[in-house]
């Protein structure tokens, strides 16, 4: 009887008037639905096979990862640590006039010229000097006139520029603005105002000791030039006369006490809400 049954069930359930295999049929040969119309038509993209994609998997164990800025978060070394501590405290420190007056130099086109009349009197260097000296010895020797002279050259070194200083025969003296310790020479624009010779204060010592075949040199002085060049002397030197040594402004103004970013946003609002009291007591109000 049950096997009876179970045929009974296999036969039904392969007939065609069975409700499920009429919605197969359906579902396999029945109308096909219209496509939606404001829908992008997919366009197959033709890839060139010489340039094929290759993404790259940054993952555990997959690709190099790229190179990133990391400055901020290296470990610098201690002098450059330093120097920039240094920095810092200089512009948050208040400087006295005496030494504030290393930062007002001379303009760009004002020290290209200098130098360039500077590099003219350059100092000879050792090997032509001997050879110079041999000369003279060898034509004195002859009972000869020596031919070569003694160069005009700049001066240079603290104290012999002191001394022309002193004895007023220095036409030109150029100070540079980073002479460490800047005591050796924050005296020396006092002694040039009060010996009447003209300054001035150029950016770097390493330019003057290019000049002078040293490595840095903290002043340089010009005390004769030649006729071609005079001109341009006298013209510098009443510049520079004017700018430094008759500038009172240079005497009286003090530097740094520049606080850092977040200190001055403090200060502001400080002062804003005392203006803000103020105002409440004098029955003002401010936006």
């Amino acid at each position: 009887a049950i096997l009876a049954q179970g045929k009974r069930y296999q036969q039904q359930s392969r007939s065609p008037h069975n409700p499920l295999v009429i919605m197969g049929k359906a579902a396999k040969g029945g109308k096909k639905l219209p496509s939606a119309p404001l829908a992008a038509k997919k366009t197959k993209v033709q890839k060139n096979p010489l340039f094929e994609k290759t993404p790259r998997n940054f993952r555990l164990g997959g690709d190099i990862q790229p190179k990133r800025d990391l400055t901020r978060f290296v470990r610098w070394p201690k002098y450059v640590r330093l120097q920039r501590m240094k920095k810092i405290m200089i512009m948050r420190l208040k400087m006295p006039p005496a030494i504030n007056q290393f930062n007002m130099t001379i303009d760009k086109n004002q020290a290209a010229t200098l130098l360039r009349l500077l590099k003219k009197y350059t100092p000879e260097t050792n090997e032509a000097k001997k050879n110079r000296l041999m000369e003279q010895a060898q034509a004195k020797k002859d009972g000869q006139e020596s031919k070569s002279k003694k160069p005009q050259v700049i001066k240079y070194g603290l104290n012999h520029v002191t001394t022309l200083i002193e004895q007023k025969t220095a036409k030109l003296v150029v100070i540079a603005h980073d002479v460490e310790p800047i005591e050796t020479v924050c005296w020396l624009p006092a002694l040039c105002r009060k010996k009447d010779v003209p300054y001035c204060i150029i950016k770097g010592k390493g330019r003057l000791g290019m000049l002078v075949h040293k490595k840095m040199a903290s002043c340089v002085a010009l005390t004769t030039v030649r006729q071609e060049d005079k001109s341009e002397l006298d013209k510098l030197a009443e510049n520079f006369k004017a700018q430094f040594n008759d500038n009172t402004e240079v005497r009286r103004r003090w530097g740094g006490g520049i606080m850092g970013t977040k200190s001055q946003h403090v200060t502001q609002r400080r002062e804003k809400a005392v203006q803000i009291e103020q105002a409440k007591k004098l029955g003002l109000s401010i936006a």
